[in-house]
Formats: C-alpha cells, sequence, structure tokens
C-alpha cells in the first residue's frame, strides 16, 4: 500500500473512532452502556396486562416490531407533512384497492375529517368558516339504533344529525342540507341493510360513510365496504391492525379525500388542524397495515385457539371451574377468548370479584365479564393481546385466585 493511501486511512480510523465516541456518549468507562432506563418504574405507572380486547383507555393495542421499526427509522431527519400524506396516502390505497386513502388521528378524527369533507369540499371559505357556516345546519342521517358515543365527532363539524327508521324513512329524510349519511357498523341492531343504505345514499347523490373502527378481523372487512358501495370507509390503526394508537385510517372516494386532507394538519387553520399526525405515525400506519395484510391470519387464529386451550387447560385443573372457548360474533373484537365460570357455592368468589383482584395485583392483569352461563356472568379472558410468555401468567393468576377461594 501506498504512503498516501495509509496515511489517509489512519485519517479515516481516526474519524470513525471520534464519531462512535460520539454515537456512544453514554458509555461508561468499561466500555459498557448503561443500565436501560425504566420509565414505567420512573414515573410510577403501573404495566398492564391485557386479557381484555383493544380499549382506548388500556392504549389500545401493542404495535408491531415492523411499526416500532418504522418510527425509529424515521424520526431522524425532517419530512414535507404535504407530501408525505400524499405518498402515504397512495401507498395505502395501493394495498386497499380503493381510489385515495390518508392517516388520520384515529377513526374519530376520521368521522370529523370525513364529515367536514362532505360539507366544504374544497371550497377554501368554507374551510375557513366551520363549524360556523351562515345559513342552516348541514344535516346528516343515521339510523336511530346507530346513534352513539362517536357521533360526536359529526356535531363537531357543526352539523346536525337526523336520525331514521328504515328505509322508507331514510328516503324521506334526505332535504337541500344533507350532506352525508354515516352507518355504525358495529351496532347491534340496523332497519336499514348496509346495501339499501348504500343504495339510498347514491340515488339522492349523497356520500355514504361507515365507521368500522374495531371491526377486524376479518381482514377481508378492509375491503368489504368500499366493494359495497360506501364513499368512505374509516378503521382504527391502533387496534388488531396494531399500528401506532392514535393513527387511523380513511379512505374511499379521491374527492372526498382530498376535501379530508384540505380540513387536516398541516393546513395551519381548519377544523383538524387539532388533530394532527406527526410523521412517525404516518410511516408506523403505513408499516402495520402492510404487516397485516401480509400476515398469515389463518396461523394466527391457530395461535389465538392454542392459547384458549392452555388457559382453560390451567383453569380447569381446580374442581368446579370450567372454561369454554367464546369468539365474540362481531363485527367488533370478533376474535376468541375464554368464558370461565365456576361453581360459587364451592368457590366464593364472584366474577367481578377475580376481575378486581386481577387488576390489583401484581402484574396487573386486565379481564372483562362477559356473559351469562347457568344464569351467572362469567369472567373472560381475552389472548388476543398477550405476549406469548403472558398466556401462563395469566392462566396461573386466575387459578391462583380461585383457588384461595375454595
Amino acid at each position: 500500500m501506498k504512503r498516501r493511501e495509509i496515511i489517509k486511512n489512519i485519517g479515516l480510523l481516526s474519524l470513525s473512532g471520534g464519531l462512535a465516541a460520539t454515537a456512544a456518549p453514554y458509555a461508561t468507562q468499561a466500555g459498557t452502556m448503561p443500565e436501560k432506563r425504566d420509565l414505567f418504574k420512573e414515573l410510577g405507572v403501573t404495566p398492564v396486562i391485557n386479557a381484555g380486547v383493544t380499549m382506548t383507555f388500556l392504549s389500545g393495542s401493542l404495535m408491531l416490531p415492523e411499526v416500532l421499526e418504522a418510527i425509529n427509522a424515521t424520526a431522524h431527519d425532517f419530512a414535507n407533512m404535504y407530501e408525505l400524506q400524499d405518498k402515504v396516502g397512495g401507498k395505502i390505497a395501493e394495498m386497499l384497492h380503493c381510489e385515495a386513502a390518508m392517516v388520520t388521528s384515529g377513526a374519530s378524527c376520521a368521522i370529523v375529517l370525513g364529515t367536514a369533507a362532505a360539507i366544504t369540499g374544497t371550497n377554501p371559505e368554507k374551510i375557513k368558516l366551520i363549524p360556523n357556516l351562515p345559513g342552516p345546519r348541514p344535516e346528516v342521517i343515521m339510523q336511530k339504533t346507530h346513534r352513539y358515543l362517536f357521533d360526536q365527532a359529526i356535531t363537531t363539524t357543526g352539523a346536525q344529525i337526523i336520525e331514521v327508521s328504515g328505509p322508507e324513512e331514510m328516503g324521506k329524510a334526505f332535504n337541500g342540507n344533507t350532506v352525508m349519511t354515516l352507518f355504525f357498523n358495529a351496532a347491534g341492531e340496523s332497519s336499514v341493510t348496509h346495501e339499501d343504505f348504500v343504495a339510498i345514499s347514491k340515488k339522492h347523490n349523497v356520500p355514504s360513510f361507515i365507521d368500522a373502527a374495531a371491526d377486524v378481523p376479518p381482514v377481508d372487512n378492509l375491503f368489504k365496504f368500499q366493494k359495497m358501495g360506501f364513499d368512505l370507509v374509516t378503521f382504527s390503526g391502533g387496534k388488531m391492525i396494531r399500528g401506532p394508537q392514535s393513527a387511523g385510517l380513511l379512505f374511499g372516494r379521491k374527492d372526498l379525500i382530498e376535501a379530508a386532507k384540505l380540513n387536516h394538519s398541516p393546513h395551519e387553520a381548519p377544523i383538524g388542524r387539532p388533530m394532527k399526525v406527526n410523521k412517525e405515525e404516518m410511516f408506523g400506519m403505513y408499516a402495520a397495515l402492510k404487516a397485516y395484510l401480509e400476515r398469515d391470519h389463518k396461523k394466527e387464529w391457530a395461535d389465538w385457539l392454542e392459547r384458549v386451550k392452555k388457559i382453560k387447560t390451567v383453569v380447569q385443573t381446580i374442581p368446579g371451574v370450567s372454561g369454554e372457548t367464546y369468539i365474540d360474533p362481531g363485527p367488533a373484537n370478533a376474535f376468541p377468548s375464554v368464558d370461565v365460570s365456576w361453581d360459587e357455592q364451592r368457590i366464593k368468589i364472584s366474577p367481578k370479584e377475580v376481575q378486581a383482584q386481577l387488576k390489583s395485583g401484581t402484574p396487573s392483569i386486565v379481564a372483562n365479564i362477559g356473559g351469562k352461563k347457568d344464569g351467572k356472568k362469567t369472567l373472560r379472558v381475552g389472548v388476543v393481546l398477550l405476549k406469548p410468555e403472558q398466556v401462563d401468567i395469566v392462566a396461573n393468576s386466575v387459578k391462583d385466585i380461585l383457588k384461595k377461594a375454595q
């Protein structure tokens, strides 16, 4: 090697050594990294094992490794948020086989933005004035049995909800103020079928929106409703798709998605500005959806049933205790759980008391109260949100509480 190359390489080695030292400012003199920081402990927050369902108060679900990788890989550079929303939305639209898509701050935000889009279109004056537009209030038609907590997202835009029952009443409810119809997919009862709801909306040239926030699995639901003809569809990103908790999907008709974007951040003054989504969540939502669509869903279901079997086997070692597989019919939370029941004459504790002891125990475990068996409530133990090592912990915790109550 020539002398000039030797000197050059020495310089590069010195530089790389300096960079390495800079990259590890917390390394100890012995060359070891400090102990990993435990923020739960530092802040006094109790980690929870979720043996229930994807509830927002329990922080939804746990993000997939692919999502965390996407977040960490994109946190170190800036991005033009207009471009990122367009590019991520384009890829999501390709995956979902629809005209257009965008990432929102959850499904509730998607309802706000979808309603706003139906009201304002791309009119800059309306976008500026909403929710205080002059004249009569915009109207959104919903079935009476579909009214629910989250329809406040509609009235946030200044719109009012018009309740209907049955196809005939729905057809008569349209007028010049009607801007949208909303179908709540998880409603227990519908007086108008999906197909009729879409057909009636199209007859009156009014966009139809379906809220299917928690309605995967099955994965086919991501495609089902747009095939029916709904103009806008929303799913939560932080439930079983396992993206960021504060992310969601809004997809459907391109003109409505473009109008929704104009009502959202990073635009500086629209109604959706307080509901901004950061770049890491956009990348994370894209990664989560991609991973979800590529997953072996049959294998995942089989794994869930194996967890159910394991918990049943453990708790049934106590005389008088039985475990039954419960599969929620959906459309929300349509996955397997375990319904644990027992003879309360022999084991003197109620499901509610077991639930409370699980929650206050170490580790803290959150389970639900299930349906009735022989006239009495059961303890419903969810399995789909457990880490593999937590299955035995949950099973043995339930067993120990019941055993002490014998």
